[in-house]
């Protein structure tokens, strides 16, 4: 069992806050949810021309492949009717796995750690939350000093309901 996997939520259609929660449910379906942060709102990244997102970092004990676990996380996403027609589109759900406990994949379907991690405040606000003192694997820098580092200045706060 991996304690140290970890997944990005985010959604900017529909009720936001629904589509997370009802992601979260599932996700305990998938593997048991050991720690989750706050739902942060963030501007959209990469294509900035649509709806601002809602995103939340989720820890779970995971006891099958990373493999398994992409295909359980996008068999996830195509019941909440996610629609994969642009890169960086607005979305129902996304749920990216950030870190696989120490695995290095990289391979065309599946990159873990997420390529993106150090470059996005949206994603190490929340991990940082909840995982401080996780080492990434490949920049073997914590999760603290990444957000401390990372370049991006882009609008990340407190969801306020």
């Amino acid at each position: 069992m991996d304690n140290g996997v970890f997944l990005l939520l985010g959604s900017n259609l529909g009720n936001r806050e629904e589509n997370l929660l009802y992601a979260l449910n599932s996700i305990q379906h998938i593997g048991m949810v050991v720690a989750s942060s706050a739902i942060y709102q963030t501007k959209a990244w990469g294509n900035t021309l649509q709806p601002d997102f809602l995103n939340q970092v989720v820890q779970i004990a995971y006891d099958k492949s990373p493999h398994q676990l992409l295909l359980e996380i996008h068999t996830l996403e195509n019941e909440m009717g996610r629609l994969r027609s642009e890169k960086w589109g607005p979305r129902i759900i996304d749920i990216d796995i950030l870190f696989f406990g120490q695995r290095i994949i990289n391979e065309e379907n599946l990159i873990i750690p997420h390529s993106g991690i150090a470059m996005r405040r949206f994603t190490l606000l929340p991990l940082s939350e909840i995982a401080p003192e996780f080492i990434h694997p490949v920049l073997n820098k914590n999760c603290n000093q990444l957000l401390k580092e990372c370049p991006d200045t882009s609008y990340v706060e407190l969801y306020q309901k």
